[in-house]
């Protein structure tokens, strides 16, 4: 086997490494790989028609993922917010974007309008892992984003009918947004009829052969079948693709096939990322370096104060739209794909350096967008980037006491141990990285503060210490990052005592395992009282039910575990 390949995949096992940590998304390393094996670099391999067709079905694929996370019956859940908030959001962005280009550029009035609408695109995948991580994604700030985020997807479906307009050689507004509209309703239309009348139907019939292979086989076949139609019909491949997506998101099966395709679809999204860092020409970009810089950094403040000024609009609380203004200030993967889509089919609607030099600008912004985030929190932690109001509540309280106990989480079972604390006069700090629980705590008399439990950083600046903490509780509401607070607790106080809280007994033992000495499965619990009440309301004597309790209780409900599944109700 050739060593270049070899140094190809350490290559990129070390930067989707390096960027995981950084929580930067792992197709921002395959874009990287790819420019440090191509021409200009390493040189280990050349875009060669090989690449360029592995790159061609990664655009495929990408589409698809896009399409199938576009269901109707989502849409309409959501619809205030998707179609009030996010089109906002794509509209002011869009509207301070296209004077910029139109003056300083000598694109065309469509090419103007068709890079500011994909320039207010933003990085699903990263902002959703970004969301996740800090576990945030069923907060409102979480929700309101992701239906921003939800919206720009839906927003595909235009600027993809909207490509074949570039390559005409004439152009009428008025006829082309008559085109547009007339494609992207019957698209709609279509996928409701055909994916729940006929697609439907036929995944049934595949399901029922029990056969992995022909499930996986009919959705590629679903995919390459569409592409084509829309191809030979003059309409760009990847819209054939998105719709692929979006008739699949349209069946009952479409978490079965999100789980199946993910593997296949990843691996070749990561092969146009590779196509796509290769093709990129690193002499011009050098030489334009400055219009790299100057254009990134203006993307990332135009789009961070239009997104400010419509959440504030919303009366979104200020911390949020902060947040989410940051969060969605990058530009995304689907100006990525629109640019290349249009290398691809030869429509030269903006000269061919002017898209590397998006490209750039774009692949940089995603990769500033944890950097400012981090700075954002660290500031949030010194009470310098809101008002006075906030920061003094944020901070200043904190530092006045030394607290015996540490709570990691303000939720509902976080907000009732601190009362508990407080009616007992027991000096305690709560941290939580949900700002309005924070702020609200604050208010209501709460020592509680803005931090993230999994830092090493924040518990040890907030309190926790392995002399004076007499008890730590965490009260987080996922397991994993429970996990990950407790293991950073002990590296910071290795013996004291951690009292935690589990969702069932299968998250119960993981966390005893860890070195918890109390861990509290709220379903058996919540269990318990109902069984003790009931047993009351029999007529059982109240002694028996606490031996009876207390049996099921001994050796961490060893009792229970033949009998309890860890289903949630």
């Amino acid at each position: 086997m050739s060593v270049s390949l070899l140094i190809f995949f350490a290559i990129i096992f070390a930067l989707v490494y390096m960027l995981r940590i950084a929580k930067i998304g792992a197709l921002v390393a395959f874009l990287l790989a790819g420019v440090l094996s191509g021409p200009y670099v390493f040189n280990f391999f050349e875009l060669s028609e090989t690449w360029t067709f592995l790159g061609d079905l990664g655009i495929v694929f990408l589409w698809f993922n896009i399409g199938l996370e576009i269901n109707m019956q989502r849409l309409w859940r959501l619809r205030r917010t998707i179609f009030g908030f996010g089109a906002a959001q794509v509209l002011m962005v869009a509207v301070m974007l296209f004077p910029l280009l139109f003056g300083l550029t000598s694109w065309s009035l469509m090419g103007c309008i068709m890079v500011s609408l994909m320039l207010a695109m933003s990085s699903t995948s990263a902002d959703l892992q970004l969301l996740t991580d800090r576990n945030q994604l069923n907060t409102n700030m979480g929700r309101q984003t992701f239906s921003i985020l939800l919206f720009q997807d839906l927003l595909s479906i235009p600027l993809l009918a909207m490509l074949p307009v570039f390559a005409g050689k004439s152009f009428s507004l008025g006829a082309a947004a008559i085109d547009v509209g007339v494609i992207s309703v019957a698209l709609i239309i279509s996928v409701i009829i055909i994916g729940r009348f006929i697609m439907n139907p036929l995944l049934r019939r595949v399901g029922k052969l029990k056969s992995k292979e022909a499930f996986l086989l009919a959705i590629m076949l679903n995919i390459v079948i569409w592409a084509v139609l829309l191809d030979f019909m003059g309409l760009p491949a990847g819209l054939g693709a998105f719709l692929a997506g979006m008739l699949m998101s349209e069946t009952v099966f479409r978490h079965q096939i999100t789980a199946e395709i993910t593997p296949y679809a990843t691996l070749f999204l990561a092969l146009f990322f590779i196509s796509l860092g290769m093709g990129l020409d690193l002499p011009l970009l050098a030489s334009k370096w400055y219009i790299v810089l100057g254009g990134l950094v203006g993307l990332v403040v135009i789009k961070f104060f239009a997104m400010f000024m419509v959440a504030r609009v919303r009366n979104i609380k200020l911390p949020d739209a902060i947040m989410i203004a940051l969060l969605l200030a990058q530009g995304g993967e689907f100006a990525l794909l629109m640019l290349q889509t249009m290398k691809s089919a030869g429509i030269q609607a903006i000269p061919s350096a002017h898209k590397e030099i998006l490209t750039a600008i774009i692949v940089l912004s995603i990769l500033t967008t944890p950097l400012l985030i981090a700075l954002y929190d660290y500031l949030m932690r010194k009470g310098k980037v809101l008002p006075h109001r906030f920061s003094r509540t944020l901070d200043e309280a904190d530092k006045t006491i030394t607290p015996s106990v540490v709570v990691c989480g303000f939720g509902r079972v976080g907000q009732i141990v601190c009362q508990m604390l407080d009616a007992q006069k027991i000096s305690y700090v709560a941290i939580d990285l949900d700002i309005n629980a924070v702020m609200m705590g604050r208010e209501m008399g709460f020592n509680v503060v803005y931090g993230n439990t999994t830092s090493r950083d924040v518990l040890v600046e907030f309190g926790l210490s392995s002399r004076k903490t007499r008890g730590v509780v965490v009260a987080l509401d996922n397991a994993t990052t429970a996990r990950q607070c407790i293991l950073t607790i002990k590296s910071i106080a290795p013996r004291v005592k951690i009292f935690a809280r589990a969702r069932n007994l299968a998250d119960t033992q993981m966390l005893l395992n860890e070195g918890v000495a109390v861990a509290m499965p709220e379903t058996i619990e919540s269990s318990f009282f109902l069984g003790y009440s009931i047993l009351q309301h029999m007529g059982v004597s109240e002694r028996k039910i606490e031996n009876l309790l207390c049996g099921m209780r001994d050796d961490d409900y060893a009792a229970l575990s033949r009998v309890i599944s860890d289903k949630e109700d």
